[in-house]
């Protein structure tokens, strides 16, 4: 008999996840659902077929029916409050295994992965690289670790349901998924803040952007193309929630900044990123911002507007 699964965390890439599960999971039961703002589980269930999800309002009693669970969550205090509430009653998370998918720190990780075990439950670090729209597709990279037994009980909703590919940490510490997402998550503010700026110097200096794009398109094509399509469409400053939310970014920056120092090195790169980010904070407030916003900024400091509209 399958699991029944439980999926706590729909923001943009919970949602693209879970749907994944849904369509292409095999489940035989419906998903558990929830999420503390309860209309977005409620929006979720309605785009999916009549049976196949239910909405849940309560973690507790959804654990102790859940075999699996499931965390996308938005930062480290989301995920210990989650966890608080999971392991809040004495044995119902006795048995169950969790799926810990948010990006947070290492020493977050393994505390509640600590946590866990202490309950009789078993866990899995499972990062995932990926935008939202790849989370749609099920195209993730699923980054695991736990021990060989419970990593195999998940894997069937993992590569070729939620994901197209792994990076497995077979019975390594919990934290080494995270420390591998972290600097994975560098790559890609580098790479947002060069295609920024080589974008607005291309507008400075009159070369235009559209064979800079080109170059990119040609060149590099992947997310740098999808990023930079994003900034000269101005989906960064359009969109009313942003893809990959400037605060996540700073976030992330700030643990594999905490990483980089506790193993003696310093990326520098990372902290020019920031610098944007911080820019976009200003420019746009809170959790507006978008990580492509970064070209706005760039803009801005170059003396053009942020926004991209003229």
């Amino acid at each position: 008999m399958a699991p029944q699964i439980l999926w706590i965390g729909l923001g943009n890439m919970g949602r693209g996840m879970s749907k994944n599960l849904v369509e292409k999971g095999n489940l035989d039961k419906p998903l558990l659902l929830y999420n503390r703002t309860k209309k977005r589980s409620d929006d979720l269930a309605a785009s999916l077929p009549s049976g196949k999800t239910e909405v849940v309002e309560q973690i507790g009693p959804a654990v102790q029916r859940a075999d699996i669970i499931f965390t996308c969550l938005t930062n480290d205090a989301a995920v210990q409050a989650v966890y608080a509430e999971a392991l809040k009653q004495e044995g119902q998370a006795k048995g169950k295994i969790f799926v810990e998918c948010s990006t947070i720190h290492p020493d977050t990780t393994e505390a509640v992965a600590k946590d866990v075990q202490a309950q009789g439950a078993s866990f899995v670090a499972s990062p995932v690289f990926g935008a939202p729209p790849m989370a749609d597709a099920g195209q993730l990279i699923f980054v695991i670790a736990g021990a060989a037994k419970v990593l195999n009980q998940v894997r069937p909703y993992m590569k070729g349901v939620m994901g197209k590919a792994e990076i497995a940490f077979e019975d390594e510490p919990y934290g080494k998924p995270l420390q591998l997402k972290l600097i994975g998550n560098t790559f890609i503010v580098n790479m947002v803040t060069a295609l920024a700026e080589g974008l607005t110097m291309a507008e400075k200096t009159g070369v235009g952007v559209a064979p800079l794009k080109q170059f990119v398109d040609n060149l590099f094509g992947g997310p740098y193309s999808a990023y930079s399509e994003r900034m000269l469409q101005g989906i960064y400053w359009k969109r009313e929630e942003p893809l990959f939310a400037a605060t996540g970014a700073r976030k992330d920056v700030r643990h594999a900044t905490s990483v980089a120092k506790a193993a003696g090195m310093e990326p520098r790169l990372a902290a020019v990123a920031d610098g944007y980010l911080k820019d976009v904070e200003d420019h746009q407030g809170g959790e507006k911002g978008d990580i492509a916003g970064i070209y706005g900024a760039a803009r801005k400091r170059a003396g053009l507007k942020f926004e991209n509209d003229a």
